[in-house]
């Protein structure tokens, strides 16, 4: 649990999409409510379609949200004029996926990172070029290279150009989508521990979305699993990983590989092949383990810190005391 008074306050964040040819819209993001602390990363994990990109964008405003609210350095940024959301912006940044979409082919690197420091006037323009400098050092690469183009550079190189271009303007706080997930395993090490350390010279805040488990457990302070557009599960990143209590949990914990190749024929096939996104969280129907789940599930205590929300018990586990409604 959090205390004190958070970096960033999200709740009840609900986004939806129009549906194809008039039909009923899409509920990408359903309720969802987090706290994340000054100097911390909460990791953001789930399958493909779980809703955790969306959640990214509209917690950055750049997706529009149905309702909810979101607090950035005690300032809510829903009710937020358009100017004042972009003067908010030097606050929070965010990492693409894929470094070979998200630098612009036809700029130099040098203009790729100055553009930021233009937009915010954050430094002095005679500034920009030590500034520049300063960034390219930062993030593990040599100064003499920015007259280069982007395609001259690996993908790990341009992964931390895309982090230095992020990190221009002094945020206090990044969405790292996927930021490793292109890259081959050596630089995701290198990518990954770039980032630790970032975050503990600079005192940065992350919003870790992954799928890889392993890396989220390594980076990852508290985790947060999603599901159909719902937080099923959160917890200290210990307690999430040694002690699930969502069934959905366990399949993604389960669908982890492990060196034995018994071993991991008898956990693949307890992880259904294909669960029911509309149900198990917060519809009607049957969940991935093919219980009955009517209207929305309680939300309930685990531990200290550690929540799940699931009307299914996994018979091995002792039935916590609900949660308070203001902790939702």
């Amino acid at each position: 649990m959090t205390t004190g008074t958070p970096l960033l306050s999200v709740r009840d964040l609900a986004v939806s999409f129009p549906g194809r040819n008039g039909g009923a819209p899409v509920r990408a993001v359903q309720g969802v409510s987090f706290d994340l602390d000054a100097g911390q990363t909460l990791g953001l994990v789930g399958e493909s379609g779980s809703g955790k990109t969306t959640t990214g964008r509209a917690v950055l405003q750049l997706q529009a949200i149905e309702r909810g609210s979101v607090h950035l350095l005690g300032r809510n940024l829903t009710t937020s004029s358009a100017a004042q959301v972009r003067g908010m912006r030097r606050h929070m940044q965010f990492v693409l996926q894929n470094p070979y979409s998200s630098l612009h082919p036809r700029m130099a690197i040098a203009s790729i990172l100055a553009e930021p420091l233009q937009v915010h006037r954050s430094v002095p323009r005679s500034a920009i070029a030590a500034r520049v400098n300063e960034l390219m050092e930062l993030v593990g690469l040599d100064p003499g290279t920015l007259q280069r183009y982007p395609h001259e550079f690996s993908g790990g190189q341009r992964q931390r150009i895309v982090i230095a271009r992020a990190l221009a303007v002094h945020p206090d706080f990044v969405v790292c989508d996927e930021p490793v997930s292109s890259l081959d395993v050596r630089t995701q090490a290198q990518i990954v521990a770039l980032l630790q350390s970032l975050q503990e010279r600079l005192g940065l805040s992350y919003l870790f979305i992954a799928h890889d488990l392993a890396i989220v457990r390594h980076v990852a302070h508290r985790v947060a699993v999603m599901f159909g557009g719902h937080i099923v599960e959160m917890g200290d990143t210990a307690a999430v990983f040694e002690r699930p209590g969502h069934p959905y949990t366990r399949c993604l914990l389960d669908s982890v590989p492990v060196t034995d190749p018994q071993l991991q024929r008898q956990r693949l096939a307890q992880v259904p092949l294909e669960p029911d996104f509309r149900a198990h969280a917060g519809g009607s129907g049957r969940c991935v383990f093919g219980h009955d789940h009517q209207g929305g599930p309680a939300w309930h205590w685990l531990g200290p810190g550690h929540g799940v929300s699931c009307r299914y018990w996994p018979p091995d586990l002792a039935r916590p005391e609900p949660m308070p409604d203001s902790t939702a």
